[in-house]
């Protein structure tokens, strides 16, 4: 068996190579499908097995901090949760195969969704098994700031001697600032910020994971274009070696989160937790940090932003004021209060999503 693999697998190999693209080796386009494939099989098959093993140990408890929200979501108590394993475990698992592990940005991909999922992991675990509503926000911001410093830091010495490596872009002009070190707590406050954004969007059934799957597109696209020196010099975007091979990893994400999706549209068979939310963000910031888009996240992650938005602004005006902006933040919760069924709120967020993401990819050529 193994001298016939490599009498005909490496014949094909370099046949194969003729049609790369950027700088990998073998066909990453193929490679990114692939994966995208592997994950969302994975999640769509051992979903069933995965919840039924979370029934038994991890189920919802409603216990917000708004008697009225828990009201409206008392149907949700006893569902399982903590999903983001079996997506996790799925990203991992497509990832490991697909994508060629020597390279820096899958590793930081890699470390990435388990550091993150442990931390969500944990937090769910404090929840669900003590009267406590998961770690204090303390402990869970200085670990995630801990995190997203290792991921900085790693990033910052593979970027430091690539052109456009350490700049932050603006992705309409040809405006550039060069960051340096700053690179470091910059990169760090983004892989942060954008991990509690998607945290705060999972509140409704499908709706943190309809709206990543719409953002998490976009920056496969992203991490292939910037790893394509041709197509990144078409499209006036810094040409990243190596960062297509992150397209894998992004891509398995994308193909979880559609597997995930099976199971988690209304009415909801399992809830991903912090578990899957926290690494979900994380790499999608990830993904714009290395293809230098942090800008371009926001419109692209422009659902996430606004719920981000709407959280400070509440919290800021009633501190302020003592009267609330909206009815209860995040922004989504605003909209349960009016009476609003959960199925059009979710899929009116899941257009505004798409169309933030079009919008996002429209601005390459602005410029």
């Amino acid at each position: 068996m193994i001298p016939w693999l490599l009498q005909h697998l490496i014949p094909l190999a370099e046949q194969m190579e003729q049609h790369t693209v950027g700088n990998s080796r073998v066909n990453l386009t193929a490679r990114a499908a692939l994966a995208a494939v592997t994950s969302f099989l994975a999640a769509v098959l051992f979903g069933p097995i995965a919840i039924r093993w979370l029934q038994g140990r991890f189920r919802e408890r409603i216990d917000s901090a708004s008697q009225t929200l828990n009201k409206l979501h008392a149907n949700k108590k006893g569902t399982p949760t903590m999903g983001g394993l079996f997506i996790m475990a799925s990203v991992v698992t497509a990832s490991l195969i697909w994508a060629d592990l020597s390279n820096r940005y899958v590793q930081i991909g890699l470390f990435i969704a388990v550091a993150f999922a442990a931390l969500g992991a944990t937090d769910d675990w404090v929840k669900l098994s003590t009267s406590k509503r998961g770690l204090s926000a303390r402990q869970k911001f200085v670990v995630q700031w801990l995190l997203a410093f290792v991921a900085a830091t790693w990033l910052y010495f593979e970027q430091k001697d690539k052109p456009h490596g350490l700049e932050l872009l603006s992705p309409i002009t040809t405006h550039a600032m060069w960051l340096g070190l700053g690179l470091i707590p910059w990169a760090a406050f983004v892989i942060v910020s954008t991990s509690n954004g998607v945290n705060l969007t999972d509140g409704l059934d499908g709706l943190a994971t309809g709206c990543s799957v719409f953002a998490g597109t976009a920056f496969v696209a992203l991490t292939y274009l910037a790893g394509h020196s041709s197509l990144a010099n078409y499209l006036n975007i810094p040409f990243m070696p190596g960062s297509g091979e992150l397209s894998i990893v992004i891509g398995s994400l994308v193909g979880a989160m559609m597997g995930f999706l099976w199971f988690n549209c209304y009415p909801a068979q399992v809830f991903m937790g912090d578990t899957g939310s926290l690494p979900i963000g994380a790499l999608l910031a990830l993904a714009a940090l290395v293809t230098r888009q942090e800008v371009l996240l926001v419109i692209i992650g422009g659902v996430f932003v606004i719920e981000t938005l709407s959280v400070i602004l509440q919290v800021s005006c009633y501190r302020l004021t003592g009267k609330r902006l909206i009815a209860c933040s995040p922004l989504h919760n605003h909209f349960v209060f009016r009476g609003v069924h959960e199925i059009k709120i979710v899929t009116r967020f899941w257009i505004g999503s798409a169309v933030l993401a079009i919008l996002g990819m429209v601005t390459l050529k602005i410029q």
